[in-house]
């Protein structure tokens, strides 16, 4: 009679699983992953009355934390394995970190990516020699496709979060966070499917159990979240946020366990919340990230502590020029630095010039004008003036307003 192989449950790999695994796959990633260094930010730190520092990991090789946990993985595969080559799911950097790994470890590897995936996180898992597969509309809609063909064709699977392996590697920020702010009181991780809070968690509490780790979803995808409300791995019915590279409906179970255990708590933050963080960012920082990357800067004023030091961190920065555009776009009009109205004219000369002067005096400037008769449908004697102007805030926009009200215009805001 052959031997019964005994299948690892999830309650047994949170048992064993230690700090030692981490610094096992620390010494993995040496000379693979940059040790990104903590920049301290005043912008920030002013922000929400803690000192703040972040670990831009969107600086990273590939330009995301992904590379870690991938790289972790497929490096410990066996010569068999790897002569077989991997196959994985990704909304874009697992993808970009797997391919980065196998094609360093000379491993032929297929990821399957939604079809909405940013052009440019596909290409550029292309150029490192990956072979991609484009299906569906969702992660999950790509992790059915990349299960169909790992049963046909027998390739290894390299799990985007739900492996002990890549939540290892992930883990392995944590501990160069420790390493840089000794006194560290809390660190933010944004969560996706969970395998990097998963692997920040368990690394820093076993470190040091006094620093708090606070996962980040959006609230358009909040699956751990919502687990966690029913006590039980479960999943959302539809995603919808900017933050492509979390959009998940479904945490792995060995991710919910892990992040059950060691997170202290997790926090949801809103689209402008979002593309708010990610304009602070550029302006103060000079530095370029994703939706995904910046939770846990969109976080920072809900924290429930002042006067703590912060790492807040940048999981990455893969995003392509138009998308940038439209959130950078989104941001300033939600916080007042963009305002779009219109006003019905008199059709006759002069009217065009009053309206120009009254923003003039009241310094706003514009940037996109549209006079156009024919919009009007209900008067042959008016035309309709959209402008689109630069402002400086709310209050400059209510002022601007009602100087235009007060010299008898009725403005309809168009955004």
């Amino acid at each position: 009679m052959a031997e019964e192989v005994k299948v690892t449950t999830v309650e047994e790999i949170l048992e064993n699983t230690t700090i030692a695994d981490v610094y096992k796959a620390a010494k993995q990633l040496d000379g693979v992953a940059k040790k990104t260094k903590l920049i301290e930010s005043p912008f920030f730190s002013d922000l929400c009355g803690n000192n703040v520092y972040l670990k831009p990991e969107n600086l990273q090789n590939t330009g995301s934390f992904k590379l870690r946990g991938a790289y972790n993985k497929i490096s410990q595969l066996s010569d068999e394995e790897k002569k077989i080559g991997v196959i994985t799911a990704s909304a874009g950097n697992h993808a970009q970190g797997v391919a980065f790994a196998a094609q360093r470890l000379g491993v032929n590897a297929v990821i399957c990516m939604p079809a909405t995936t940013p052009l440019l996180k596909v290409e550029a898992t292309k150029a490192m020699g990956a072979e991609v597969v484009l299906h569906g509309d969702s992660f999950d809609d790509a992790y059915a496709k990349s299960l169909e063909l790992q049963k046909k064709k027998g390739y290894v699977y390299i799990h985007p979060f739900n492996d002990k392996q890549v939540l290892l590697g992930q883990g392995t920020t944590a501990l160069e966070i420790i390493d840089q702010l000794k006194d560290v009181d809390a660190i933010l991780v944004p969560i996706g499917g969970g395998g990097f809070a998963s692997g920040v968690a368990l690394a820093t509490k076993a470190v040091n159990p006094h620093v708090k780790v606070i996962g980040v979803e959006p609230e358009g995808a909040a699956c751990m979240e919502n687990s966690f409300a029913r006590g039980q791995v479960s999943s959302l019915s539809f995603v919808e946020t900017v933050a492509d590279g979390c959009a998940v409906k479904t945490p792995g179970d060995l991710t919910y366990a892990f992040c059950k255990k060691y997170l202290d708590q997790i926090i949801t933050v809103s689209e402008m919340e979002i593309m708010s963080a990610l304009l602070s960012l550029i302006e103060k920082h000079k530095l370029i990230a994703e939706g995904a990357g910046v939770l846990s800067l969109a976080a920072l004023n809900k924290l429930p502590f002042k006067g703590k030091k912060v790492a807040a961190i940048i999981s990455g920065g893969n995003i392509d020029i138009s998308t940038i555009s439209a959130l950078i776009d989104k941001a300033l009009i939600a916080r007042g630095r963009v305002f779009c109205f219109s006003v019905l004219l008199p059709d006759k000369p002069g009217q065009l010039v009053n309206v120009a002067k009254i923003i003039a005096d009241n310094n706003a400037n514009v940037i996109k004008l549209d006079h156009n008769q024919s919009k009007v449908t209900d008067s042959f004697k008016k035309v309709e003036l959209e402008i689109t102007v630069e402002t400086n805030n709310h209050d400059h926009i209510q002022k601007l307003t009602k100087a235009l009200n007060d010299a008898g215009y009725d403005v309809v805001k168009v955004f």
